[in-house]
């Protein structure tokens, strides 16, 4: 092969991380901690890649999703947040992306409140650049972003209790502090948890279940997860609650209804065992509600 070919193919890859930095100090080990924690928890495909009969289309992963999330303040679609540069969050700064992520604030000003970012308030320094560098690292999809797109009006942060402001990475060495940093990662009292005005009602009804969910397979209503020993999970095993939370299997063996079985076989299922383990007796600390 004539050398200068070689050489340009060498150094494309280098040239194009050159054009967009990833942050300082990623490495193989910051990407692969992204993948896990987009995969296992944050689950940002359920809005952002398309999907079609068989799950996510991975082909176009990042691209934006189909779904319509609506609400008084807003008509929106998950946009395209692949490393395209005219149509994704290409030429975006780590700074624009951190702000999006946990702020809910976009290039054009906030983001609609289906944003989750007040459940990844908790994110540690280092996990939030991590799911930077592996969305970075990802394969750019030319989307244009898809109608509708309406937002307006204005909303207060919801964050999760006990998760308001970035983990230190010291203090997940506590069980309970590790389970609600994956709780609130994986928004489980933001579904779980009963709302007023479209937003959660953690002061009442935390863990108290009545959410509504409308979507292609019918309306389901989220579940009371709570500790309360009838009408929660507090007479539940530590093996049915995670298999309720990894396979989407109710304690008496029916399927759970989406969106919770979408997430748990999608995403969940990808959970490691000391998460789901310290998730679970954070689960058992909820207060019981009936």
């Amino acid at each position: 092969m004539n050398v200068n070919r070689l050489w340009s193919i060498i150094s494309m890859p280098v040239a194009l991380l050159a054009l967009w930095p990833i942050g300082p100090a990623t490495c193989a080990g910051d990407i692969e901690r992204g993948h896990y924690l987009i995969e296992a928890l944050t689950a940002c495909d359920n809005c952002h890649t398309p999907r079609g009969a068989d799950g996510y289309d991975f082909s176009k992963r990042f691209s934006g999703g189909a779904q319509t999330f609506s609400d008084k303040t807003y008509v929106v679609r998950g946009p395209n947040i692949s490393p395209d540069a005219e149509t994704g969050v290409g030429a975006w700064t780590v700074e624009e992306l951190r702000a999006a992520i946990v702020d809910g604030v976009g290039r054009d000003g906030r983001l609609a409140p289906v944003m989750p970012s007040d459940s990844y308030k908790a994110l540690t320094a280092r996990d939030l650049d991590a799911i930077i560098a592996y969305l970075r690292s990802a394969a750019p999809v030319r989307a244009p972003l898809q109608a509708p797109q309406q937002r307006r009006g204005e909303w207060a942060p919801h964050p999760m209790p006990g998760a308001p402001a970035a983990f230190d990475e010291g203090s997940l060495a506590d069980k309970n502090a590790h389970g609600l940093y994956v709780g609130s990662l994986a928004r489980c009292m933001s579904c779980h948890s009963e709302e007023i005005d479209g937003a959660p009602d953690y002061q009442n009804r935390l863990g108290a279940g009545g959410k509504i969910f409308r979507n292609p397979a019918g309306v389901a209503v989220a579940s009371n997860i709570t500790s309360h020993q009838e009408k929660g999970v507090g007479t539940w095993s530590d093996d049915e609650l995670k298999r309720a939370i990894t396979q989407g299997v109710a304690r008496d063996g029916a399927p759970l209804r989406p969106p919770m079985s979408t997430l748990s076989k999608a995403h969940f299922s990808k959970m490691s065992p000391d998460d789901l383990d310290a998730l679970v007796a954070w689960i058992r600390t909820i207060p019981p509600k009936e």
